[in-house]
């Protein structure tokens, strides 16, 4: 298969106990583009994810082929994919500041305290959060965890961004603002995005191809 920009699966299955979960899925997500997978629980969706991630529990059987900008992802370590993803929660260290949880992120050729923190302060200031590098995370409110975690998230330069349902445990309010949110970014930076989802409005809002993937096995069916 022609390597391409973007993120690239080709003929990907996935499954456990015999049974096909998910696939034969061949997709091209382009710089920039969201494409979001729909389907019920148990259709493999997160697990996809976690394959592209290299985090997927060996339990499952895989095949076929993934792509990060012409690059093979398979056999890969987790930390050499470039692929960041965003869960439901927010998943930040209650034993570190604000900063501390950012800072955490960012890539080892950024050396230097002062610019470390410099950069940590530039992101937190594009949340909104200016001023909250020294906060304890049990003192921010729901969406400001949010936003600190996609910040967390998009320190580390991933190529990719992964989007793991992380609208659904905000309120109808607060989840339209963070969703803009992430999609702004993800299309700013020019970053191929995967959301995998239960809800028809997330699926709108990015504006890109949906794929329906069914409870069963069957071939999953693409529209824009």
């Amino acid at each position: 298969m022609k390597a391409q920009t973007g993120l690239t699966l080709d003929r990907v299955t996935l499954g456990l106990g015999g049974v096909r979960l998910l696939g034969p899925l061949s997709l091209t997500v382009a710089p920039g583009e969201i494409v979001t997978l729909m389907g019920p629980s148990g259709s493999g969706k997160s697990s996809l994810l976690a394959l592209i991630c290299g985090t997927l529990d060996p339990v499952f059987t895989t095949s076929g082929q993934m792509l990060l900008n012409g690059r093979p992802l398979d056999g890969l370590p987790p930390e050499r994919r470039g692929v960041g993803i965003l869960f439901q929660d927010d998943l930040l260290f209650p034993h570190l500041s604000v900063g501390e949880n950012l800072a955490f992120a960012l890539p080892p050729g950024l050396r230097g305290r002062a610019a470390r923190r410099a950069r940590v302060e530039a992101a937190l200031a594009e949340a909104g959060m200016a001023g909250f590098a020294d906060r304890d995370p049990a003192t921010l409110s729901g969406g400001q965890r949010a936003r600190a975690a996609l910040m967390r998230t998009l320190l580390a330069e991933p190529a990719a961004l992964l989007l793991d349902e992380p609208f659904s445990k905000l309120d109808a309010k607060l989840k339209t603002r963070f969703r803009d949110f992430v999609f702004d970014h993800a299309r700013g930076l020019g970053l191929p995005t995967l959301l995998v989802t239960h809800d028809p409005a997330d699926a709108a809002a990015t504006g890109g191809p949906v794929i329906e993937q069914p409870a069963t096995a069957d071939p999953p069916q693409r529209s824009s």
